[in-house]
């Protein structure tokens, strides 16, 4: 067996040289950067849920879920307490948290991000 000491660690896992430290200050700015990138988010209704006008809306792609789920209760007119059930394809419902760039790129269907609503638990 080879003795620790002899081994030493490649230049990017050394945590003291200044390339590391500027590689990762020029990955955290590039992680803090908003998206400017505009996604297509289709509406859709479920069940008894009132059918929206216009139904096609861009948004921003680095926003969370949550401002999508924010976005739909103002165009419905619906308020805090009033349920508002939402779902990626008629199949699953994303976490608040999650990116809408994620579940564009993950789950796009020709070029949009399909959202179904619903006023009451439509699946699981």
């Amino acid at each position: 067996m080879t003795d620790s000491a002899d081994r030493s660690l490649p230049s990017w896992a050394s945590p003291d040289t200044p390339e590391t430290n500027e590689e990762a200050l020029k990955a955290l700015q590039t992680y803090r950067k908003k998206d400017g990138d505009k996604v297509i988010v289709r509406f859709k209704a479920v069940g008894n849920a009132p059918i929206m006008k216009q139904n096609f809306f861009k948004i921003t792609s680095s926003n969370r879920f949550q401002a999508v789920i924010q976005f739909l209760r103002k165009e419905l007119g619906y308020k805090g307490s009033e349920s508002l059930h939402t779902y990626i394809n008629l199949a699953f419902s994303p976490a608040p948290d999650d990116t809408v760039a994620n579940l564009f790129k993950s789950f796009q269907t020709d070029n949009h991000l399909i959202v179904n609503y619903s006023t009451t638990a439509a699946w699981g």
